[in-house]
């Protein structure tokens, strides 16, 4: 029995201490590098300890197939099983050595790991070698070929075992058989948590090297490849010649002045902004006759300036995470957050207001690894970033976290002690389900979603409370507050996702740095989540040219729309009117009936879709 456990764990083992020995040889690599950007020791030496989970997990799927193998040589184990078993290993051994070495040739270049695009190169191999030196393609293949046969002397050496005549007793093979499989699920999922592994939980450091460093490149790889492997060489967005769609985009976001409505009395406000998790406008608004689900908001918007016609360009956090910090709307099929190749050449908000001399932080009472949006947050570089493992220990959580009004209180407290001007975020998480707020429930309507409306009341509740405290705060004055949902949800009105309408969210800008004559107003721009940079960086007197995909709501001359997209389709809205198309079904599920005016906002949706798309395989 202990012949078939020992084998299998040697193996396990190894695949760990020999991704361990492939950071080492990318550590040793770009050392110089490395300590230029920091004179920590420990701080280097702490990407093995944060790289192990992903380690971990990707040496479970390895070892999917030595399962099958062990289970097989327990019934019968002829000496080739053996040697099969053994190609099997060494045959990773010399592709894991190839990702290595190859990684450490493009990172110079662009700054991330290998990912599906440097499979498409591949596919031109001429093309790689003549544009790269002669002495680097010598160096790299030493590099792989000393790693590759380090990997396989050790793992003979020290870790395959020769399982000739392994019959085992069948109690042996029945308790390998029901123990192997939930053990390579759980090391592959990375544990029992809710939330499956990604690379954010390899994210520690301020410094992106090292982050690289600690994220497993079999597991970065295959994110990337999951990701894309069904456009890897062509948009499935394209509707017409990219020119075509490249002009109606240019022409969409036209705008034949700059009218800028300044609405701030201070042009360096601290600013707290609130991403409201899960928050549709159909919480703000309510039906007559039924009580209100969100009485403190509606307090603020009497006092701050509303924007009601908004829409969360996406139904997912990550994706609303792009959309708030770097403009950048969602796409279908994928989002950009989950892969750090490509985020990692987006604009930041964040970046541009720690340049203007804020202090920024980041809190969430969660796991911040949900759709990787840690490592997003790190590439923004966010003086401070707190998720649920951060907050005091003693704060009353529920099931995914900490409830909202105790982490809102946590950092009310803390960023009074910041120096200022700051920009601090916090994303709340009552709202999500199970809905376990601890809160009694108020609200008695609302149907199959009434446990959603008792979640919101409970963080409007979490809301006001907070704002409460934060008027008896020196800092209060000079503050600027921006509240907007990261995506809608479902409501009493039950539409489906496809209807533009699902996706309206609410936006407010409160505070006292607000001029009197526009508290209490409304704006009805038309617009989406992307267009906060572009509407507030003016506000600064800071540039937002870079943030492309954002428009200025306080323009008047700005272009009226709302783009929303879901599962492999997209809505499209227009102040005259807005379609719903799926490209998967070829289908409309929302249409004007207007024949002129079906074809004018379908060529305008199905052209920024194709764009966005574009920009998003090209990053």
């Amino acid at each position: 029995m202990l012949r078939l456990y020992t084998s299998f764990f040697k193996q396990y083992l190894f695949w760990i201490l020999f991704f361990a020995l492939g950071r080492l040889v990318f550590l040793l690599f770009y050392g110089s590098e490395i300590f230029q950007q920091t004179d920590s020791f420990v701080e280097v030496l702490t990407s093995f300890q944060k790289g192990f989970n992903l380690d971990l997990a990707t040496a479970s799927y390895f070892m999917l197939i030595p399962f099958l193998m062990h289970l097989v040589m327990a019934f019968f184990s002829p000496p080739i099983m053996n040697q099969l078993l053994k190609i099997y290993h060494v045959s990773l051994v010399i592709l894991y050595s190839l990702l290595v070495s190859g990684e450490l040739g493009i990172y110079a270049e662009w700054k991330t790991k290998i990912n599906y695009k440097a499979l498409l190169y591949l596919q031109n191999p001429s093309e790689v070698v003549e544009s790269a030196q002669n002495s680097q393609i010598l160096g790299l293949s030493f590099i792989a070929f000393v790693l590759s046969g380090l990997g396989i002397w050790l793992y003979s050496k020290y870790f395959h075992s020769k399982l000739v005549r392994l019959e085992q007793p069948t109690f042996s093979i029945l308790t390998f058989l029901l123990l192997m499989p939930p053990l390579l699920i759980l090391g592959a999922r990375g544990g029992i948590q809710e939330i499956p592994i990604n690379q954010s939980q390899s994210f520690y450091s301020k410094h992106a090297i090292l982050n690289t460093a600690a994220t497993n490149s079999v597991f970065n790889l295959y994110i990337s490849y999951h990701e894309n492997k069904n456009h890897l060489n062509r948009n499935p967005f394209e509707e017409m010649p990219f020119s075509d769609a490249k002009k109606i985009v240019v022409d969409i976001y036209q705008t034949n002045g700059d009218s800028t409505l300044k609405i701030l009395t201070h042009s360096k406000p601290n600013i707290v902004l609130i991403i409201m998790e899960s928050w549709s406008a159909d919480l703000v608004f309510t039906p007559e006759n039924e009580e209100e689900v969100t009485p403190r908001f509606h307090k603020l918007m009497e006092k701050g300036l509303y924007f009601d016609h908004i829409y969360a360009s996406g139904p997912r956090s990550e994706q609303g995470m792009a959309s708030i910090f770097s403009g950048f709307p969602a796409h279908a099929i994928s989002s950009i957050t989950v892969q750090p190749d490509k985020y990692q050449k987006l604009p930041s908000l964040v970046k541009d207001l720690k340049d203007e001399g804020y202090f920024t932080s980041f809190y969430f009472g969660g796991q911040l690894i949900y759709g990787n949006i840690k490592s997003y947050m790190m590439f923004n570089e966010f003086d401070r970033i707190k998720e649920v493992y951060d907050f005091n220990k003693e704060l009353p959580r529920g099931k995914l976290g900490i409830h909202d009004e105790f982490s809102l209180m946590e950092m009310g407290r803390e960023i009074g002690k910041d120096p200022l001007p700051f920009f601090s975020s916090l994303f709340t998480i009552s709202t999500h389900s199970p809905y376990d707020q601890p809160m009694e429930e108020k609200i008695v309507w609302g149907g199959n979603e009434q446990q959603y409306l008792n979640s919101a009341y409970y963080t409007d509740y979490s809301i006001g409370k907070f704002m409460d405290d934060a008027e008896t705060k020196e800092w209060y004055p000079n503050t600027l507050f921006i509240f907007v949902a990261d995506h809608s949800h479902n409501s009493y009105k039950n539409l489906p996702m496809s209807n533009p309408e699902y996706q309206k969210i609410p936006l407010l800008f409160y505070g006292n740095v607000i001029d009197s004559s526009w508290r209490g107003k409304t704006i009805s721009h038309l617009g989406i989540q992307t267009d906060i940079a572009a509407t507030l960086l003016p506000q600064l007197n800071m540039s937002a040219e870079k943030y492309h995909w954002s428009k200025n709501l306080l323009n008047p001359e700005a272009p009226q729309f709302a783009y929303v997209s879901y599962e492999e389709g997209f809505a499209w809205k227009r102040p005259v009117g807005a379609i719903s198309y799926e490209k998967r079904f070829d289908h409309y599920h929302v249409k004007v009936e207007n024949e002129a005016l079906q074809d004018s906002l379908s060529k305008e949706g199905k052209a920024f879709l194709q764009v966005l798309f574009q920009e998003y395989m090209d990053q």
